[in-house]
């Protein structure tokens, strides 16, 4: 006897990869292991006939607060960081189109030798296609994360969810790899999200999702098909609603 394949309930989804998840084992820069895997689990989720855009982190290159820190004027830290944002879609793109599925990448900071100039035209018509969208860039402006350019993708392109992919299971009262007291909300509102401060996402973040009543799913990236089961309602998962 067959069994009927689960029908996601989102057809559009933006999903945060962060720079660290693509790192792999690895201190710094890119694992070509782990491109592999989550390029499958892009590319499987993608089969369910989900649109996706993901969004990059830089952080596995270099993180603009942190460049700060160490003496470089923040505007000037973050648009370092919007660079690397770039490096790791490409690499992104390729890991896809590896697998015969297309991909583009589309910058916020224009690079048209690169990548194409993220519009939301542009964006909207390569989802409508079938393609893979990586979003790099972050917002194109300093002061702003890339969880903050997630949120706002998500809105911009009418995406049904917000997919935020971590290094652990959902959101916690307290950072499990600390407390081993603390325990895995299953679901939570973008206002008591807020009100804890609950750091898996900036309070800008929180708060575009909130004013879009965009839901966002939080899950590990750790586990080979994370992303289609999220999608399918399967697996560990913290989901915070409108």
């Amino acid at each position: 006897m067959s069994i009927s394949p689960i029908i996601p309930q989102w057809k559009r989804v933006v999903v945060k990869l962060s720079g660290e998840s693509l790192q792999g084992g690895e201190t710094h820069g890119l694992d070509s292991v782990t491109l592999d895997r989550i390029a499958d689990d892009l590319v499987s989720a993608a089969e369910l006939g989900v649109e996706i855009a993901v969004v990059v982190g830089g952080g596995n290159f270099f993180r603009g607060f942190r460049g700060a820190e160490k003496g470089i004027e923040r505007a000037r830290a973050d648009s370092i960081g919007m660079l690397a944002t770039v490096m790791n879609a490409l690499a992104v793109e390729f890991y896809i189109e590896k697998r015969g599925r297309a991909a583009r990448a589309l910058s916020a900071v224009p690079m048209p030798s690169l990548c194409q100039p993220y519009s939301r035209q542009a964006a909207l018509h390569h989802l409508g296609k079938g393609r893979i969208v990586i979003l790099a860039g972050g917002t194109g402006n300093p002061f702003f994360t890339t969880d903050t350019g997630a949120a706002l993708r998500g809105a911009e392109l009418s995406c049904d969810a917000i997919m935020k992919a971590t290094q652990v299971d959902g959101i916690y009262t307290a950072d499990p790899k600390k407390d081993p007291t603390a325990t895995r909300y299953e679901k939570l509102t973008h206002d008591e999200a807020i009100a804890k401060n609950l750091a898996v996402m900036d309070t800008a973040a929180f708060a575009l999702a909130r004013e879009n009543r965009i839901p966002i799913i939080v899950f590990s990236i750790a586990e080979p098909g994370a992303i289609r089961a999220a999608l399918e309602g399967r697996g560990k998962a913290t989901y915070v609603v409108p």
